[in-house]
């Protein structure tokens, strides 16, 4: 019985440990899922960290008074870069009169702020160059709206994005607040029963003044000479005018007659007020009072500081700009690399300027401080990034056939781009790419068939950060022709000059054919005038020989009865003798003929 009863002591005790442990592994483990839940909100809250708002985002108008409101962003925790937004508003109670980017923080505008009263929209879409934008008020655009009946006017954000300045792109937007106005109908108070108007009501009111030179009072200009002008009616006999640094000041300068513009020349730099009172028969009138500033002044000082890396070949290079203006402040930074575009960069006191990858070597930046009146001091700096190791190869064939695959194995840095050119002797160099693996090996296959000649192979690397490397020195590869197109290049240069040899001779035995089948067709014809020639001779020689005989013979008879003389005799035996000599002479010239034609 006490074995039994510690038995069961012992299991109750196991099943109570059991259960104490489970408790503990599910507080544990609600603990730990909490963790994750504050871990997994405040990442969310660290990434978008950004906010769009109205000011003001409340208030109340009257019908018919004008609304100015702002569109900030508010980036406390990450740089932004980039905004836009399309605002609705109710066409039935607003109408928006104009739009400003006066002292926007956006430098490009990707689209034109623009608005529609018809559709109740208005549109932005802006950039903030490196190193974008960080703090709580930034101002994007400012919009002027009429109120235009009682009720409820309510602006949102209908579509709305604020990307961080990361490369990336990423949305960082957390909340984009509306806000609300309040429009009254405009209060209508009956006119007191009051005696007529005396003198001082009719006096002018403050005349509005404007400045060709210096046309907006929130701007800085570096000129000291202003030009101002107001209107003024036929009824104003005289003008009273001051120019001091007191923003409310009661003009003393009395001018008669009245003028309607003044220049003031030769103003010191700095926040100036011109002060304008009008008078008529009744009085001198309200004061009217215009704001302008003038800066002629370079800023005090500027120097360019880089900022030392441990890596001299790190490709973005970043300074300091130590600059100051006491008067109107620094605007931006012109800044210029090399021989590239101008870039303009608005300063930011949490980042130092960067610079976009550049390739090794010996660089130059030229960079103006401008302040806000446009006056600039300049300074300029060298500096070098030195080059990554040039890759080596490893392994290419340096000779070989015309349609051969051409392999070139080679070793640089881990996970890199590789560029390799390649070049045949005069022509325009090709270029391949590939990446080399985790240990920094890499292979390019060209499966390009190259006809035969020299070939100049070079490369160069890329690292992850865009870091290069020089260009590596040139090897050649030998492409020859392969043996099949070099034997048929060979019987093909062989049969180039037999076969015109062959029809030379074929040529030669027809001409000698042709001339000697017209010899022989000469030789016959010749023998048969030489035939015709003595038939026709020796009948023309009969013909000749019996004339003359006969002829001679009548000579005798004549001679018979008188006898000749011996000179006549004598003649008569020569012509004899020369006949029979004539006559073998030609038979002679034709046998000639005759044996040369044989």
């Amino acid at each position: 019985m006490e074995v039994k009863t510690k038995i069961t002591t012992h299991q109750n005790f196991k099943v109570s440990r059991n259960t104490k442990i489970k408790k503990i592994i599910s507080r544990i483990t609600l603990i730990f899922g909490l963790v994750v839940l504050i871990s997994a909100f405040f990442n969310i809250s660290s990434v978008l960290a950004a906010n769009l708002y109205f000011s003001p985002s409340s208030g109340s108008y009257n019908v018919g008074n004008t609304i100015s409101v702002g569109i900030y962003v508010s980036s406390n925790d990450q740089a932004m870069n980039a905004g836009s937004g399309i605002v609705s508003f109710p066409t039935d109670k607003l109408e928006v009169v104009s739009i400003s980017k006066s002292g926007s923080i956006v430098s490009l505008w990707m689209q034109e702020p623009s608005y529609s009263n018809s559709s109740g929209t208005v549109k932005f879409e802006g950039i903030v160059l490196t190193p974008g934008y960080t703090g709580s008020a930034g101002k994007m655009i400012s919009i002027t709206f009429r109120a235009k009946a009682v009720g409820t006017a309510t602006l949102n954000f209908s579509s709305s994005s604020v990307l961080a300045n990361d490369g990336l792109g990423t949305n960082i937007l957390g909340s984009a607040s509306g806000a609300s106005f309040n429009i009254n109908i405009r209060a209508i108070v009956p006119p007191p029963v009051v005696p007529p108007p005396t003198a001082v009501s009719k006096v002018p009111a403050g005349p509005g003044i404007i400045s060709l030179t210096h046309p907006d009072s929130d701007s800085w200009y570096a000129n000291q000479d202003i030009e101002l002008k107001w209107l003024i009616s036929d009824d104003i006999n005289a003008v009273r005018l001051l120019v001091s640094r007191e923003a409310e000041e009661i003009p003393t300068v009395n001018y008669i007659p009245p003028i309607d513009s003044k220049e003031i020349m030769a103003l010191d730099d700095g926040v100036w007020y011109f002060h304008n009172r009008l008078r008529n028969a009744y009085g001198w009138g309200e004061t009217s009072h215009f704001r302008f500033q003038i800066d002629t002044q370079n800023p005090k000082h500027f120097k360019i500081t880089k900022l030392e890396s441990d890596d001299l070949t790190e490709p973005r290079v970043k300074f300091d700009f130590d600059a100051l203006d006491e008067i109107s402040g620094i605007s931006h930074y012109d800044i210029q690399i090399d021989d590239n575009e101008v870039e303009k960069w608005i300063a930011n006191p949490k980042y130092s300027y960067e610079t976009p990858v550049l390739g090794p070597g010996d660089h130059s930046l030229v960079v103006k401080a401008v302040d806000k009146a446009g006056n600039y001091l300049t300074d300029l700096i060298e500096f070098n990034i030195l080059p990554l190791d040039t890759p080596i190869i490893t392994q290419y064939p340096s000779d070989l056939q015309s349609g051969d695959i051409i392999t070139i194995r080679g070793l640089s840095y881990p996970n890199s781009q590789i560029n390799l050119w390649l070049q045949r002797e005069n022509d325009d160099s090709k270029v391949y790419t590939t990446i080399t693996n985790n240990s920094g090996e890499f292979i390019i296959i060209l499966e390009e068939k190259l006809s035969k000649g020299i070939y100049k192979i070079w490369n160069e690397v890329i690292d992850e950060r865009g870091a290069k490397s020089m260009p590596s020195e040139q090897m050649s590869i030998l492409v020859r022709q392969s043996e099949f197109w070099r034997i048929g290049s060979m019987a093909i240069s062989i049969l180039a000059i037999v076969i015109p040899l062959i029809a030379l001779v074929f040529l030669l035995v027809f001409m000698l054919l042709f001339i000697t089948r017209k010899l022989k067709s000469i030789k016959i014809r010749v023998n048969e005038e030489a035939r015709e020639a003595e038939q026709v001779l020796h009948k023309e020689f009969n013909v000749l020989r019996r004339e003359v005989r006969k002829q001679i013979r009548l000579v005798e008879k004549i001679s018979i009865g008188r006898g000749l003389t011996s000179e006549e005799e004598k003649n008569m035996l020569k012509l004899k003798k020369e006949l029979n000599a004539a006559e073998k002479r030609v038979e002679k010239e034709i046998r000639d003929i005759q044996k040369q034609v044989r």
